[in-house]
């Protein structure tokens, strides 16, 4: 399990990848095979435009606050295997990040929506670590838009680094 001390807060405010607009993503989800969404607002806007992502990690909250109802049910109505997993704030579970890599290794199984009972803060470090090359992870950062990054090995040492630092 790793768990978020409080000297890496600032760390993570920091971000890898493209940070992108709502435009712009719709714009380059139209080029990506396989793609993971984390976090709500994120996953309901792909999906509303009619993106299916390999994976998407939720936690039916907004910025910790729960959201409209319409929201939740666009979410639980994707047509995915859904599992409902303990995660709570600050942390990566084991059970989470076994998950990730189980879907990871059986892509054609389809799509995999993993809720989370607590929260998802972290699920994009595994997303990104544990990501096959031609994965994109998306995720968003609250009051800026939306975070890009290809699963290459750069990003991936970079995620390393911070993960040995948990």
């Amino acid at each position: 399990m790793y768990v978020l001390p409080d000297d890496l807060k600032d760390t993570l405010k920091k971000y890898i990848g493209q940070l992108v607009d709502e435009a712009a993503l719709l714009k380059l989800l139209r080029k990506e095979k396989n793609f993971v969404s984390v976090g709500d607002k994120v996953t309901y806007t792909v999906l509303k435009h009619g993106f299916n992502p390999l994976l998407c990690i939720v936690d039916f909250l907004l910025e910790r606050k729960p959201y409209p109802l319409e929201m939740k049910a666009y979410i639980q109505g994707f047509e995915a295997i859904h599992l409902t997993i303990k995660n709570p704030p600050g942390t990566i579970t084991d059970e989470l990040w076994d998950a990730i890599k189980a879907v990871y290794q059986n892509p054609k199984t389809g799509p995999v929506c993993i809720e989370i009972d607590g929260e998802e803060d972290l699920a994009s470090l595994a997303a990104i670590y544990l990501a096959p090359p031609g994965v994109t992870v998306i995720y968003g950062l609250p009051n800026k838009g939306v975070v890009v990054v290809k699963a290459t090995t750069a990003h991936k040492q970079k995620v390393q680094e911070v993960l040995d630092r948990m």
